[in-house]
């Protein structure tokens, strides 16, 4: 090391650091104005990888048009709706997709936006929507599970100033937005995006037709990924290279197009996830339902085919964490003589005092899936691994079952 760089060094502050150099004495000198270079929009701004979470990561370069456009649109009423009213906690960190294009968005808006350090454990993201005054915040699914547990062991001795959290990475459950909610008062609005859609593009919200609903039922829609935004368009395409209908029922790869989706990734001549006609192939297989919300079922390399027949890991996922003596659960594809592939499910448990048998999540699961969906073996963990953004790391759990570790 050469220099040691000190930011917010207090007075009469020392050190027995050698070669430092002080953060404000490098900028007192330095102009309070800038003059603003002349960019042309379709200049490259940006460029992130994406997780890697299905193979090798890749470039995906954003130009400042795309990141201008994305952030007018998300942060539009039906979409995240923010304004200079709102406190926004962005715990995704900038290097997930420039933090999901929030600080584009807390600037266009007046929004007021704090930017924690990165790995805060949940009793710390409660101190800091306390003592913040958040309105409004992001972040993947592990993260808002873990909060909503410290705030069940400690209960905020006032009401927290969050409206809403808005969640991506991975499928929000319908389980989880229920108790913020019933709880805290809080909402969970789902939404959906990829790095290679810079990153957003969906959100699910209610329409009007929507209001007359049961709680359950609204629920139940707000837990899908949900609409896409103006400026993006969606498709479902069948094994048989066919659109599919918007049924809600019909399953094929879910293809994107539009303003802020990528048509390359950087330095690569790898067109394997985009099509002839301009479509970018997500890899995730969905539906939509005829008031055009999209729904997704697993991602192509997650499905397990049992017997000929599909079985969705995201499902089960999600119907077993709903289970209160469930934390968190990962279900993966293992070999099986007869039926070529079966689900593995690894649970964490809410309580370890608490076990919780194979027979009784087979019961548990058997009101929503058949028979031959229902995972025949079960594995307790400590923890389910992640990836750096927080979403369950499925080749690590593959890996770990193949190395005997999961027995």
């Amino acid at each position: 090391v050469e220099k040691y760089i000190i930011i917010n060094a207090p007075e009469n502050f020392s050190t027995s650091l050698l070669n430092t150099l002080y953060y404000e004495d490098l900028i007192e000198e330095q102009l309070d104005t800038l003059e603003w270079p002349i960019l042309n929009e379709n200049d490259a701004c940006g460029m992130c990888y994406t997780s890697g979470t299905t193979g090798m990561p890749k470039g995906v370069l954003y130009s400042h048009r795309s990141t201008y456009l994305h952030a007018m649109t998300i942060l539009s009423p039906n979409a995240g709706n923010y304004s200079n009213d709102d406190v926004i906690l962005l715990i995704v960190p900038q290097f997930h997709v420039m933090a999901w294009g929030f600080p584009y968005m807390c600037l266009l808006t007046g929004s007021d936006m704090v930017m924690p350090s990165l790995h805060l454990q949940p009793e710390a993201i409660v101190r800091i929507l306390e003592r913040e005054k958040i309105t409004k915040a992001n972040g993947v699914p592990s993260i808002w599970m873990g909060v909503y547990e410290e705030m069940k062991k400690n209960p905020p001795k006032e009401k927290l100033a969050l409206e809403e959290y808005l969640v991506g990475g991975s499928a929000l459950s319908a389980s989880l937005i229920e108790n913020f909610e019933n709880d805290f008062g809080i909402r969970g609005v789902q939404a959906w995006g990829m790095t290679e859609t810079s990153p957003l593009g969906t959100a699910s919200r209610l329409q009007k037709k929507h209001k007359d609903l049961s709680k359950k039922e609204q629920i139940k829609i707000r837990a899908k990924q949900g609409i896409e935004f103006p400026g993006i368009e969606m498709r479902i395409v069948g094994d048989n290279g066919k659109i599919a209908p918007r049924d809600g029922k019909t399953m094929g790869e879910l293809q994107v197009k539009g303003a802020w989706v990528i048509k390359s990734y950087f330095k690569t001549n790898n067109r394997d996830n985009f099509t002839d006609d301009g479509w970018f192939r997500t890899g995730d297989v969905s539906t939509i339902d005829t008031d055009g919300y999209m729904e997704i079922t697993d991602r192509t390399k997650d499905l397990i085919k049992s017997g000929g027949e599909w079985i969705s890991s995201v499902a089960l996922e999600s119907a077993l964490m709903a289970h209160p003596k469930i934390k968190e659960a990962a279900v993966i594809a293992i070999p099986d003589k007869k039926w070529s592939e079966r689900p593995l499910a690894a649970i964490v448990l809410a309580d370890i005092s608490k076990p919780i048998s194979d027979d009784e999540l087979k019961e548990f699961l058997s009101s929503d899936f058949a028979n031959y969906q229902i995972p025949d073996n079960y594995v307790t963990i400590n923890l389910v691994p992640k990836t750096s953004v927080g979403k369950f790391d499925k080749k690590e759990i593959r890996r770990l079952y193949a190395e005997g570790k999961l027995n």
